[in-house]
Formats: structure tokens, sequence, C-alpha cells
């Protein structure tokens, strides 16, 4: 997970086009049959976005991840390939993780695990075959106990599943092209702040401020991947979005934009 792995965004150059890929939510089965389309409408020079959200809701958590992890293995195996050209955004689903990593550092651990659980930490745990209720009475009897927690759940993940936590550690903020012309995010924006300190806006949206009235920082197009409605595959005049409900009974969606920001392709499962 190279390249530049301390940056929180990516800069995507020499882009000819940029697949997005609207969020996953455990639904490997879907994701293999995307990635089999994929396959053969890739052209020299296509990029790849996954706009977060690859964790939750569904069964097959491990599986996805799994999936994630051989076909970027497959596609920078191809002549030309470069680490790059494959980029993996943090949704909320991930930042939730990312908060079960440290819950024994929060001031009130059962109140905030008690939050995200039903908000797809469940699905998570569940779906690395881990027992929630240990998980609740460590977070109940303090911090000892939850470290004790989270250090056989990260020797299980690496012994189990290689590099899940690796790839978890690696999610970038939002990718960008070279040229200034598209921004990837995952939930949304505030369009009265410079990319840089946006923060938590990125993966829990900005509830009355979507889609952007204007043109975001010079971008021709912002393309997100997470609409609590999944509404499909929606194009704006200046934003996107990509999110067909897969996880709670929808499809999932890759949409590929060129330079100008237009529509070039798009493959549903």
């Amino acid at each position: 997970m190279a390249c530049a792995k301390a940056e929180k965004f990516l800069a995507l150059r020499r882009a000819r086009r940029v697949w997005a890929v609207g969020s996953i939510h455990g639904c490997a089965n879907q994701l293999r049959e995307l990635h089999e389309r994929l396959s053969d409408r890739l052209i020299k020079g296509d990029k790849i976005v996954y706009l977060g959200n690859f964790i939750g809701a569904g069964a097959e958590i491990a599986d996805t991840l799994d999936e994630l992890l051989l076909f970027r293995r497959t596609l920078l195996a191809l002549p030309g390939g470069f680490v790059c050209d494959v980029v993996f955004l943090r949704g909320s689903q991930e930042e939730i993780f990312a908060k079960l990593m440290q819950l024994h550092l929060a001031i009130n651990p059962p109140e905030v695990l008690e939050w995200m659980l039903p908000r797809g930490l469940a699905a998570t745990l569940k779906g690395y075959d881990q027992d929630i209720a240990l998980l609740s009475s460590s977070a109940r009897s303090g911090a000892r106990y939850i470290a004790r927690w989270l250090n056989d759940f990260r020797a299980f993940v690496q012994d189990r599943h290689p590099g899940h936590l690796e790839l978890m550690s690696a999610l970038r903020r939002a990718a960008y092209t070279s040229e200034g012309t598209l921004l990837f995010v995952h939930a949304g924006i505030d369009p009265e702040r410079p990319l840089e300190t946006q923060g938590d806006r990125l993966w829990w949206g900005n509830a009355g401020n979507w889609p952007p009235a204007r043109p975001y920082s010079g971008y021709k197009r912002v393309i997100r991947g997470f609409d609590r409605a999944h509404p499909g595959l929606v194009v704006e005049d200046h934003s996107a979005t990509v999110d067909g409900g897969a996880g709670f009974g929808g499809s999932l969606i890759a949409a590929c934009f060129d330079q100008k920001g237009r529509l070039a392709d798009q493959v549903t499962v």
C-alpha cells in the first residue's frame, strides 16, 4: 500500500478516465461480478477509485476486502500498472472501524459502542466471526479489557485475513485528478470550505449542501459514493452520486468519467 501512504489526499496523474465505485457494504458477490465486467472495459490509462463503505450492512465483509485486494494485485500486475492506479477512500463505515480500534481511549466506551453497533459495526464484526456480547462486556469492564479484546481481534484478522488491517490504515480522504477537473469523495463536501479543512464532512456528508449549486474549487465535477437514499447513478451539473444501494437490496455501480467530467461508461450489477 505504498505511494505516499501518509498523504490524506491523492492526485491521480495522467488519468485518461476514472472509474468510481460506489458503496459496496460487504457485498462480495456483487463486487466480483462488477470486477469481471470491469476487466473487459478498462483501457490503458484508466484509474479506479473505490468511494468508501466497503464494510458494514452485508454479510460478506472479509470476502469483500479479499476481493478488493485481489483485484488490485491483478491490475498492478498488468503491463504499465502503477500502484496509484487504484485508490481506496475512507467512508463512514471505515471511520466507525477506526473508532472501534481506538475504543479503549474513549471517554465512555459503552456509549460509543452502543452508537456504532447498529450503524454498521455489528455487521462488520459478524463478518469477522466476532462475539459482540464479549466486546460489549469488555467495554463495560474498562480500558484494560477493551485493549485485550482489540489485541485479540487484531491478531485474528492478521492471521486469518492478511492485508485487511493494512488496507484499512492506508485509506485516503479524497482523490482528485492532477489536472484539477475531477474530485472524488465519500459522502459530500462543505462548498464553503477548502478541501484540506473538510474533516469528517467527507464521510458523514453535509446535509443541505448536495448537489453543489456551483463548481467546487474549480473542479468540473465532484463525485461521491454514498447517499442515504441510495438513488443509483445521478449526474448533476457539477456533481455525481454513485450509490445503487448495495448491502440494502440494491445494486453496485461503477461509473466512468473522462477528464472533462463527462460520463463515459458505467457498470451496474
